[in-house]
């Protein structure tokens, strides 16, 4: 029962389990369809059984699916006797975490897309009870710096199902590419949407790939995600950056940008990695010019939460800039920081006026925070600790704990070095909640979030690598009931139970990192990337 993220309670019987044949049925009650739908679709494929609906009284072994209103949505029960298995959710979602776990209880045979048998075949006797410690468990990906066809960005979503994960972060623009079709203004894909070159490597290393890079995301091919991803309990929430991370969309529209200090025409996509100094404007049209966007944004995305980044975004052309300061002296404002707030407390109310929540990195609350935000703490938990103090919700990512775009060992072999040394037992000993937080405020720590950054993921295989298996380790932190001191944590029955996950990982076709170090063919020998030195931060 090697099950990864660990249910709350498993008990095994020495009952003999139930076999599947060709004669049994799966069933799936009202509210249920889609996790019935999928859990035939994934088992039919890989043991070559056809687990049709039964006709009145099943004849032979049964899987049925079913509510029960008693329970959390993502709460659900299995019991596997010898003559049937019964999945119980409290909602659909619940009801696909269940089929995800009676999945795993068949072995990572069961994962593959193609029989490699049609007999043996059986289910483990056994009752589970299992329910998510967070509700937003999230994992980021940027396709901004290196776009993601979307066949892969399916393939992710059902790793991220596989792993009980229920939200997609979908980092679609910034000054590297903006991925969003948004049909009123076309040039933000056909100019924004494509650089001439990419960095290789960090920036000292002074190196350039020569060629084109780019893509975007049809309105289309997005709301096919979001219904795919809705049917395996995931959310998506899209995240539009902004003041800063705007080269990209003023290379588009260069009345975007500060005109009076820069040449905004001559500004293409960049291609460097790293903070653009290049933010936009504050004039009323550049407002209404993100009205827009986010109109057709929002009649895509349907998720209460809409992420509009908020980071890294440099005051110096606004210094420089008579119209910002003007704006700044006629909002009674003190300084750039609370212009930025300003900035961003406008389209807090917009979205709220639309039903929606913003959320923004922790860099939303210099100049104070919009009355509706939600952070996303990256900068360590300082952010996330004094917006959770100040009752708002937070969405703990730190980047010292979980971003896994950094570096997962500290030797030559690791491809690109960026960032602190995260070890799978380093993520699996990741605490969300830190214990300076009273009770109260640390139940506004609503989740937590592993983020994916792609300066230096090319594509698929480079982000197998960058998430798996330390994903897994993750998975488990954002649901189970692990003990809140991380010293305590079972890393030895972690460690046992990834052998068996690994299989399934192989059977899903995941590059994921070995233990032992990188293949040679994932290695980028020669490629500087930059290290951080020192011990991670304590929290």
């Amino acid at each position: 029962m090697d099950l990864i993220p660990a249910p709350s309670v498993v008990r095994l019987s020495a009952e003999p389990g139930l076999p599947l044949g060709p004669l049994t049925t799966l069933l799936g009650g009202p509210g249920t369809e889609a996790a019935a739908a999928w859990l035939r679709a994934a088992l039919g494929a890989a043991t070559g059984l056809p687990l049709p609906a039964p006709e009145g009284e099943p004849s032979a072994a049964v899987i049925e699916l079913r509510l029960d209103g008693e329970l959390a949505p993502e709460e659900y029960r299995i019991s596997v006797s010898a003559e049937r298995a019964l999945l119980t959710a409290g909602g659909s979602a619940g009801a696909h975490w269940a089929a995800e776990t009676l999945r795993q209880l068949l072995g990572p045979d069961a994962f593959r897309r193609a029989p490699l048998r049609r007999t043996g075949w059986l289910l483990p006797a056994c009752e589970l009870a299992d329910a998510p410690r967070f509700g937003w468990r999230g994992a980021l990906l940027d396709v901004s710096r290196h776009f993601l066809p979307k066949a892969d960005l399916l393939r992710y979503v059902d790793l991220l199902a596989a792993h009980k994960l229920n939200v997609l972060h979908l980092h679609l623009t910034d000054d590297q590419g903006w991925r969003f079709e948004v049909r009123r203004y076309p040039r933000l894909t056909s100019v924004g949407g494509w650089r001439e070159r990419s960095m290789v490597g960090f920036r000292a290393a002074d190196r350039r790939d020569e060629q084109p890079h780019g893509g975007f995301y049809t309105q289309d091919d997005l709301r096919e995600l979001v219904a795919y991803a809705a049917q395996r309990g995931i959310t998506v929430v899209p995240e539009i950056d902004l003041p800063g991370h705007m080269q990209a969309a003023i290379a588009a529209y260069p009345e975007l940008g500060n005109t009076d200090v820069v040449d905004t025409a001559a500004l293409g996509v960049w291609t460097d990695w790293g903070v653009s100094e290049n933010v936009l404007n504050v004039a009323d049209t550049t407002l209404a010019f993100f009205e827009g966007v986010l109109e057709e944004l929002l009649e895509v995305f349907p998720s209460e939460y809409v992420h509009l980044g908020g980071d890294e975004c440099p005051k110096d052309q606004w210094r420089a800039s008579a119209a910002a300061q003007a704006r700044i002296k006629e909002l009674g404002l003190a300084d750039e920081d609370e212009l930025q707030s300003w900035f961003i407390r406008h389209f807090d109310r917009w979205l709220a006026e639309r039903g929606r929540r913003l959320i923004g990195w922790d860099e939303i609350l210099q100049g104070g925070l919009a009355p509706g935000a939600a952070v996303s703490s990256w900068q360590g938990y300082a952010g996330g600790v004094a917006a959770a103090r100040a009752g708002h919700p937070v969405v703990m990512c730190p980047e010292q704990y979980v971003y896994l775009d950094h570096r997962q060992a500290d030797g030559p072999d690791e491809p690109i070095p960026v960032g602190f040394v995260r070890t799978l037992e380093d993520v699996y000993r990741f605490e969300p909640v830190p214990p300076s937080l009273d009770p109260v405020s640390a139940r506004q720590v609503i989740g937590t979030q592993a983020n994916l950054w792609t300066e230096f993921m090319n594509d698929a295989r480079d982000l197998d690598y960058r998430a798996f298996p330390r994903l897994a380790a993750f998975a488990e932190v954002a649901w189970s009931d692990l003990p809140r001191d991380p010293a305590a944590r079972d890393w030895p029955g972690f460690e046992r139970r990834m052998a068996e996950h690994y299989a399934r990982l192989e059977a899903l076709g995941v590059e994921y990192r070995p233990a032992d170090g990188p293949h040679p063919w994932q290695r980028r020998p020669g490629v500087l990337g930059r290290p951080t030195d020192g011990p991670v931060p304590a929290r």
